[in-house]
């Protein structure tokens, strides 16, 4: 019965992965289009859309990308790996890069609202700068996870 519901949830996980995939695609597939339409197709270059165009391109993107890490993970992980414990610098390895771009992804929003704030309100840039001071957070959060886990792995291997 174990083994039925193990090959179950691996099937589960390969199918979220490939509709994880397909989306990641899609997502940057859209970008392209619009930039491509911002750029060659539309007249709204002319119209000052462009660069919010293009800051909401690379943001789409770089979300499509964490999208496919998080399929890469599900695959590589549930379907491809036998179901044991991970090792500490592992799980460190793979928490940082979703840390890093989920901060990138983070970051890049609030590029796009700044320029957004900067053209229509002022008082609107409240936003973009707390989106920014969830950025640093993310980052300091980040670093005392990587001291105090590498000081952990650092303890682990002396004894």
């Amino acid at each position: 019965m174990r083994s039925v519901y193990e090959s179950f949830s691996t099937g589960v996980y390969l199918l979220a992965a490939v509709a994880l995939t397909l989306l990641s695609i899609s997502i940057m597939g859209w970008s392209v289009f619009e930039v491509i339409d911002t750029m060659f197709l539309a007249k709204r270059h002319l119209e000052g859309s462009f660069v919010p165009v293009m800051l909401q391109s690379v943001g789409a993107i770089v979300i499509a990308v964490a999208i496919h890490d998080v399929a890469k993970y599900m695959v590589d992980e549930e379907v491809l790996r036998t179901k044991e414990l991970r090792s500490a610098v592992e799980a460190r390895e793979t928490l940082t890069k979703i840390i890093v771009i989920a901060t990138i992804a983070v970051t890049t929003e609030a590029l796009v609202y700044i320029f957004k704030a900067g053209m229509r309100d002022l008082s609107l840039l409240v936003y973009p700068v707390l989106l920014l001071f969830a950025v640093v957070l993310l980052l300091v959060g980040l670093g005392v996870y990587q001291r105090l886990s590498f000081q952990v792995e650092n303890g682990n291997k002396k004894t």
